[in-house]
């Protein structure tokens, strides 16, 4: 099943989470600190929340942190990559990265504002432990990694470093 992602930056998550709750009658399916997501069956959305009360503002000013697409598979992010990437549009791809405490395969990219949008599957969850980044993007900038709304760690292992085995998330997770 694909959904549309909607990730917001909040000033204050748990305030958010409780809305969100209320809004849509789920409880969150990943709760860590300064985050949270919301697989919300109907309407069918991923809604993430990173607690950045910087970036936030007052109002909706500042909410959008980013959009996205959640697919079941590396084979659907691929196409999509190559379709986007045929209609002309600058992409760029991630493989295996580390982003909103999951391991995902992923292709970025911009609208004409600047609003990132990401085609994604999750791989596997990611343990708890380690607080969220607030991602920021300049519009125009080209599209870009997300990794900065995850934990706060490099999004990819450095060369030589030892990798961390991580069990598949659980069904429903995601």
């Amino acid at each position: 099943m694909a959904r549309v992602q909607l990730a917001l930056n909040v000033t204050d998550v748990d305030a958010a989470v409780t809305f969100y709750e209320k809004l849509f009658g789920v409880a969150p399916a990943k709760r860590r600190p300064g985050y949270a997501n919301f697989a919300v069956d109907t309407p069918p959305l991923k809604l993430v929340l990173i607690e950045n009360p910087q970036a936030r503002g007052a109002g909706v000013a500042g909410a959008l942190n980013h959009l996205g697409v959640e697919v079941e598979t590396t084979k659907e992010v691929t196409a999509a990559a190559g379709r986007l990437a045929g209609a002309g549009l600058d992409t760029a791809m991630e493989e295996n990265t580390t982003c909103c405490y999951a391991v995902q395969d992923k292709v970025w990219v911009d609208d004409p504002d600047g609003a990132p949008w990401e085609i994604y599957t999750v791989l596997a969850d990611v343990p708890d432990g380690a607080a969220p980044i607030p991602r920021t993007v300049e519009p125009g900038s080209g599209p870009g990694s997300a990794c900065a709304c995850g934990p706060a760690t490099d999004c990819a292992p450095a060369a030589g470093a030892e990798v961390l085995t991580i069990e598949p998330a659980a069904p429903g997770s995601r």
